[in-house]
């Protein structure tokens, strides 16, 4: 199965559009989502009737969602976190938002393959930011290819036995990482709508379970016309200004 990972897509339809113009369907079967369809940008409705219309295999619930659909206050979340999230409750239509209070929480297995959580498959608010949060949430995964979320932070952890890794990644348009077997996987793909690896790219990640390659991909995108859009909606400048410098 080839399964097209899409993650932290955060309102930004212009980064998302690109995505899929940059990702022919011939490329892929079937969609995973892992969560943060909202939040922070400016058309979360147009975002979550894309991916509807998408019919994912799986798509699971982030912490941003929680908050717009009703099912978090945003306690945690920082003064424009909240602002953002208390925006989009107002922007989304009823039933986008019902839709989106009924996404499954993580971790979802998909086949005897993968495997996709948010934050990690532990806890679904959890952040992977080093090697040791890596290596707990690699030892518990069910299935060999694991994808998580949250960080907006491509990146790819390795398992065998008890050797755990990082495999470098070069920043490159187009990275294939292959993925013998033997081993276990635990990937972010990056993030859609707001990377924060300083490169202002779109990420997402193509995965073949059959022939076992991943493809970590960027792709340019309209950020002037995601800012502007920010911007006209009322949000803060700096949700526009972030998308620039990938931060």
């Amino acid at each position: 199965m080839r399964y097209l990972v899409l993650s932290d897509l955060h309102a930004n339809v212009d980064a998302l559009e690109a995505v899929l113009d940059s990702a022919p369907t011939a490329e892929w079967d079937r969609v995973l989502v892992l969560g943060d369809l909202v939040g922070y940008g400016a058309d979360p409705n147009g975002v979550i009737e894309r991916v509807r219309a998408l019919a994912p295999a799986a798509i699971i619930r982030g912490n941003h969602d929680k908050a717009a659909s009703g099912l978090d206050d945003g306690s945690q979340f920082n003064q424009v976190a909240r602002l953002a999230a208390t925006w989009t409750a107002s922007a989304l239509t009823p039933d986008n938002r019902d839709w989106l209070r009924a996404l499954p929480a993580g971790p979802v297995l998909v086949d005897e393959d993968v495997e996709i959580c948010h934050g990690t498959p532990f806890d679904e608010d959890y952040y992977i930011f080093d090697a040791s949060d890596g290596a707990r949430a690699i030892a518990v995964t069910q299935r060999p290819i694991a994808f998580f979320g949250h960080t907006h932070l491509p990146v790819v952890f390795t398992l065998r036995g008890d050797l755990f890794d990082v495999v470098a990644l070069d920043g490159a348009a187009d990275t294939r990482v292959p993925l013998p077997p033997g081993l276990k996987y635990l990937v972010n793909p990056g993030s859609v709508g707001q990377p924060r690896d300083a490169d202002p790219r779109a990420a997402y990640a193509i995965v073949d379970t059959a022939a076992r390659t991943l493809r970590l991909r960027r792709v340019d995108y309209s950020v002037d016309r995601a800012q502007r859009r920010i911007l006209a909606a009322g949000l803060p400048a700096s949700l526009a200004n972030r998308l620039a410098i990938g931060r």
